[in-house]
């Protein structure tokens, strides 16, 4: 079994890890960075190939003899990448965050008779997979609210922050649209708008604020409800607000001394270093999933919680973890045909077979990342 992994970074390393430990599969990792094929260097059973994945033509080269593929490129390489991928007709499991929609390339993936899960990570990704399972067990579904975050153990630096993803990736969404669902219609507000303080054990009070996390849930889930805010630690959002609202954030380009700036991407740079994980840096991931409907006419509450924390013996990062390993427990769930739609296949369509859920949620526990269930009547 041919595995082949766009991306070497924080989430592609650990995911090309994981897999390597099936004898079956055979994994290559392609990234144009050297220095982030290293992560893979004492694994002799991973091959690392240096390629320019900008080039649709170097993507087609790499997934030539594969039999999946594993989408870990930033953002704004996504779309482009999972259209590319579709089109060579190869499977693949997506956790690239990109602002198009993913069910415009659906036809295309029934063409070629492919399955393609997009927004395959923490959140969203295990957020709507755990939604649609919700959804699936209630005769309506009325309620949907999600809070999710990343944060470092310790609140260190200006902004008490740190990214083990794509630090534009980060950015987009604090200066992307917010789509929310409310009393049936879709609604659009600014990113970081409608703060509020969410309490959670082990970690204390967080702020939570729209972001344009919903993705395919807007669409796909009859509720008359649904939003998805963002956690960070109190007081990051007037920061960023800040930045936001001086033009830092821009991606209109200025004249600075006969050089042409653009301000979102210098600060991305600048920020790099500031967000970026360092090896002495732990992480945690928190998550609360909340879903309300009636069945069989009583009203019930489903309520889904995730804590994880930095892995101390593996040293992987707690968001690199709950990303990645759910995009290679997908890709398993593939490779042992427990799931067999084609087309583009958004997460929460998982969640509604209910072997596919298991399978997703023993996997992730085999690797320490527990969800916790409750089902209570309101």
């Amino acid at each position: 079994m041919n595995i082949t992994i766009l991306g070497s970074g924080l989430v592609g390393a650990p995911m090309a890890i994981d897999l390597a430990a099936d004898s079956q599969m055979h994994l290559r990792v392609v990234d144009i960075d050297l220095s982030a094929l290293q992560r893979i260097e004492d694994y002799p059973s991973i091959d690392s190939v240096c390629e320019d994945l900008s080039n649709p033509l170097g993507i087609q080269k790499q997934i030539a003899d594969a039999d999946f593929v594993i989408n870990a490129l930033p953002g704004y390489m996504g779309y482009r990448t999972l259209k590319t991928v579709i089109e060579a007709g190869r499977n693949i499991v997506d956790i690239s965050f990109f602002p198009e929609n993913p069910l415009e390339l659906h036809d295309l993936a029934n063409i070629k008779g492919i399955t393609a899960i997009v927004d395959c990570g923490v959140a969203p990704g295990m957020s709507n997979l755990l939604v649609g399972f919700a959804d699936s067990q209630l005769d309506h579904t009325e309620n949907v609210r999600i809070y999710v975050g990343g944060l470092p153990m310790k609140k260190e630096g200006s902004f008490e922050y740190k990214a083990v993803f794509s630090i534009s990736d980060v950015l987009e969404e604090y200066i992307r649209p917010s789509r929310y669902i409310k009393d049936g219609r879709l609604v659009t507000k600014p990113a970081l708008s409608e703060p509020e303080t969410i309490d959670f054990d082990r970690v204390g009070s967080l702020e939570a604020f729209n972001t344009d996390g919903l993705r395919t849930l807007a669409s796909t889930i009859p509720a008359a409800n649904i939003i998805e805010k963002t956690l960070r630690y109190p007081g990051h959002i007037n920061l960023i607000k800040v930045f936001r609202d001086a033009g830092f954030l821009s991606k209109e380009a200025i004249r600075v001394r006969d050089v042409d700036l653009v301000p979102f991407d210098v600060t991305s740079h600048i920020l790099s270093e500031e967000w970026r994980m360092k090896p002495e840096d732990r992480d945690f991931t928190v998550m609360r999933i909340i879903v309300e409907g009636m069945k069989g006419g009583q009203n019930l509450r489903y309520l889904f919680e995730l804590y994880d924390r930095f892995d101390e013996k593996t040293g992987v990062h707690s968001m690199a973890r709950t990303t990645g390993y759910t995009a290679t427990m997908a890709l398993r769930m593939l490779v042992d045909n427990l799931f067999h739609e084609k087309g583009i296949i958004a997460p929460e369509q998982i969640g509604r077979n209910s072997k596919c859920v298991n399978y997703m949620l023993r996997g992730l526990k085999q690797r320490g990342i527990t969800y916790s269930q409750k089902l209570e009547e309101i």
